[in-house]
């Protein structure tokens, strides 16, 4: 046994006053040592994203006590970066997983322990609510406890600055140092709950926030004047899977006029152990299947869907077939962008500086759409704390105005006061840029296939591969290494024409072999491109155990785009030894 994460177990199984739930956890795997190292090994990693896991006993998990651990390291923060912390505040949200309310309030009585007052939801919340309320309270770090769209057993801690945003490295890696400075886990006091209300130090947010939110969400409309009747016309699917958008998703329909939208009931009720779906991810199509038999029924135009925390959206739109077809996250996003700049320049509204951002994997179709209007678009990395940074820093410069911002993976922002990809407000524009096309007797998929035929046929594919222990970490560190010291020349015959070293910050003209520097922050992602507008892009993921391989083209037709697809996924994978 490693004497390292032996000592670490050991001081939790001698610890008397151990949850209960955790100590039955602990005794029952008390003969896997294999399990026991990875649960005590090192403690569980923490980034601009926060930290997520597995909820089991252990500092490499997340439980009752690593949340403690990592909440008053937030504090010690806070009392560092924030010297007028008696004016200033922290709000907490939490979505439908197990112990997500009980984590929140945990975080809530440790923040209180150190005299830093807290605003905590009543309810389950979206995301994207908590990123509102940050600025909204004029607090100094918002927290919510989700896992996004992971398995049941998972759950996180994210952390949101000022603005509502993300935290960024610089500051994910002084909290890191401070959650270290903590100190012993098991040795965290939380407050009582009852005197920090008492004593003002912790508030509960009720449903004004919500409909502070909805007011804000109003005002992003390019056509609030539909007349309606269409509105009343548009028959719309909603299934939040048993996360937290419900009640925010449904208030809104209803505030903007739509009545004809059907619920799924299954799928309505918030359940940590999502048991109508294998994976409470939009991204995955099984997912809308009992959406998709409700549309069935009522005819619907469109079948929206959320992740459990809020801030995804995934949709399919019915075609002229009469059946749904799934909309990637490109093609929504292409969809919305085009709705938004058309809209806004038909009415005079669209500033001279306008710009979209997006990630460096998203489809360079929004580009093109983006162009067309004369609004700049400018790249990203990966994630969108990322887009949440740029729109902060060009608040603040008036350099740019911001319009738009999404990733592929299925994130949206129309209105900046929120500052993470935001799938309740993307869900209602979705509905009034449905009711808008409908008044034009055009469907959606009408629509994008208009998109189509003027940018050209653009399709995108992910190819993720699961790489799980140490001799998978291993297998992806060295692709990424073989990648980068045996650099292809060219795929499938055709020549690649630059590569982007994300890591080095180089860009490197292969043709006349010289090099530029990006601008972008380091990170270890390469990305390859070639003269027909075709590109790849390989990455090692963020937050699992997983390597992602983005696959973009453009094509002069449907089947020419999945043909071009076909053969240049098949060299890629070929060529990574996938």
């Amino acid at each position: 046994m490693n004497a390292n994460w032996h000592a670490h177990y050991t001081r939790w199984n001698e610890c008397e006053s151990l949850d209960p739930e955790l100590r039955q956890q602990l005794t029952a795997m008390h003969a896997d040592e294999k399990q026991l190292a990875d649960c005590f090994s090192a403690p569980i990693a923490f980034g601009t994203g926060g930290m997520r896991g597995v909820m089991e006993p252990g500092i490499n998990r997340i439980n009752l006590y690593t949340i403690r651990k990592a909440t008053a390291g937030l504090a010690l923060y806070l009392l560092e970066a924030y010297p007028d912390l008696a004016v200033k505040k922290v709000v907490i949200a939490y979505d439908s997983r197990k112990h997500s309310q009980l984590f929140a309030k945990e975080t809530a009585k440790v923040l209180g322990h150190y005299g830093i007052t807290t605003c905590i939801f009543k309810q389950l919340t979206p995301t994207p609510l908590l990123s509102f309320a940050v600025p909204h309270f004029c607090a100094c770090a918002g927290i919510v406890i989700t896992a996004s769209h992971n398995p049941p057993e998972y759950n996180g801690y994210k952390i949101y600055g000022a603005d509502g945003g993300q935290i960024t490295l610089a500051t994910a890696e002084r909290l890191m140092e401070h959650i270290v400075a903590a100190g012993n886990e098991l040795e965290i006091t939380p407050a009582d709950e009852q005197e920090l209300y008492k004593n003002g130090l912790l508030h509960y947010i009720d449903d004004s926030l919500l409909h502070a939110y909805l007011e804000k969400v109003k005002q992003l409309r390019v056509h609030p004047d539909l007349s309606p009747a269409i509105r009343e016309q548009v028959k719309i699917v909603f299934t939040p899977l048993h996360g937290t958008t419900h009640d925010s998703i449904t208030c809104g329909l209803k505030l903007f006029g739509y009545t004809q939208v059907r619920v799924v009931e299954e799928q309505a009720v918030p359940d940590p152990n999502f048991s109508t779906v294998a994976s409470p991810n939009p991204e995955e199509p099984e997912a809308f299947r009992l959406a998709i038999s409700y549309a069935k029924q009522v005819d619907a135009d469109v079948i929206m869907g959320t992740d459990p925390d809020g801030d995804r959206l995934g949709v399919l739109v019915k075609n002229q077939a009469g059946d749904y077809s799934v909309l990637t996250g490109n093609q929504l996003g292409a969809l919305l962008l085009h709705y938004l700049l058309d809209s806004k320049q038909k009415k005079g509204e669209l500033p001279s500086n306008g710009i979209v951002l997006k990630t460096i994997v998203t489809s360079e179709m929004g580009r093109a759409i983006a162009t067309d209007f004369g609004v700049s678009t400018e790249d990203t990395l990966t994630g969108f704390k990322y887009i949440g940074e740029k729109i902060e820093a060009y608040k603040k410069s008036g350099t740019y105005v911001f319009q738009f911002g999404y990733e592929e993976s299925y994130g949206y922002l129309i209105g900046d006061f929120v500052r993470d990809k935001d799938a309740v407000q993307t869900a209602l524009l979705l509905a009034d840029m449905c009711a808008y096309y409908k008044s034009m007797h055009k469907s959606l998929d009408d629509t994008l296939n208009d998109l189509f035929n003027c940018h050209g046929h653009y399709a995108e594919e992910l190819i993720s591969f699961t790489c799980k222990g140490g001799d998978g970490m291993q297998k992806i560190s060295a692709t990424m290494s073989s990648l980068r010291s045996q650099p292809p020349s060219q795929i499938a015959s055709y020549p690649i024409i630059a590569i982007e070293d994300y890591v080095s910050g180089i860009r490197t003209d292969c043709q006349t072999r010289t090099s530029t520097p990006l601008t972008l922050p380091a990170s270890d992602t390469i990305k390859y491109f070639f003269h027909d507008h075709s590109w790849f892009c390989v990455r090692p993921s963020g937050t699992e155990p997983k390597i992602k391989i983005y696959i973009g083209v453009k094509g002069t037709s449907k089947q020419d785009s999945q043909e071009r697809l076909t053969t240049l996924k098949q060299a890629v994978l070929q060529l990574l030894g996938f």
